[in-house]
């Protein structure tokens, strides 16, 4: 189903656990990191979208969550065309999604990766709030950082280490920034006790992945040129 304009429907998932941490699934038989999203069926809701798909990537039900918030209009990205089937090629262009923010009320044992027989990730992980975005396939990775800046004033306030990463996140942005003193020492114990992952080392993410039952990582580089545009 595609607009006038050729883009498909779609929802996108930022799903938080309580440190507000963020859910990254790998896709299945490649070396690409992202949320859970996926089409808006004809006569659905973006609201029923999303508790779908969230049932069929993750294994969710509605009873596992609570909606935080959502993006007040759709978030677009283009599809290149080496990426698109031929046969679709000039009608569709790419993907405009509704994005929401989840707060995960059940369990990790919750989660579920394999719970529809075609599963959309291998691998998954707990990850900082601020993803390291150059794991994720290239177009996809505006949209990303759209979604994520225009929720992040939602996310419950809670841990400090979080409103560190939001700083530094300006900061990159070319803007001025001094830690707060008052981190300092939740910095320092934090840092003995959380996985640091570069920004530029996606192997070592990779790595240092954690695996739900049933997952298992298939480093196979030969599969790395799966089509990463269908299904979301």
């Amino acid at each position: 189903m595609l607009d006038r304009d050729g883009f498909r429907p779609n929802v996108g998932i930022i799903l938080l656990n309580q440190r507000n941490q963020v859910f990254w699934g790998k896709r299945i038989r490649t070396h690409s990191w992202q949320f859970p999203q996926g089409g808006i069926d004809r006569g659905e809701t973006p609201e029923q979208a999303m508790f779908r798909e969230l049932h069929e990537e993750v294994g969710l039900r509605p009873e596992h969550v609570r909606i935080v918030a959502r993006t007040r209009d759709w978030l677009r990205y283009e599809v290149p065309e080496r990426f698109i089937r031929r046969d679709a090629r000039g009608y569709y262009r790419g993907q405009k999604q509704i994005w929401f923010l989840l707060q995960l009320t059940g369990h990790d044992w919750d989660l579920n990766l394999r719970a529809t027989n075609h599963p959309e990730f291998d691998a998954w992980r707990w990850n900082d709030y601020w993803v390291p975005l150059d794991v994720v396939v290239e177009f996809k990775r505006g949209v990303y950082e759209m979604a994520l800046t225009e929720l992040s004033r939602f996310v419950p306030r809670n841990d400090p280490r979080n409103r560190y990463l939001r700083s530094n996140a300006r900061a990159r942005d070319g803007e001025p920034h001094e830690p707060d003193p008052a981190l300092t020492e939740t910095l320092q114990v934090s840092v003995t006790t959380t996985t640091v992952v570069s920004y530029h080392s996606p192997l070592r993410m990779m790595q240092e992945m954690e695996l739900p039952p049933g997952a298992s990582f298939d480093p196979d580089p030969g599969n790395a040129g799966r089509d990463p545009q269908q299904n979301g």
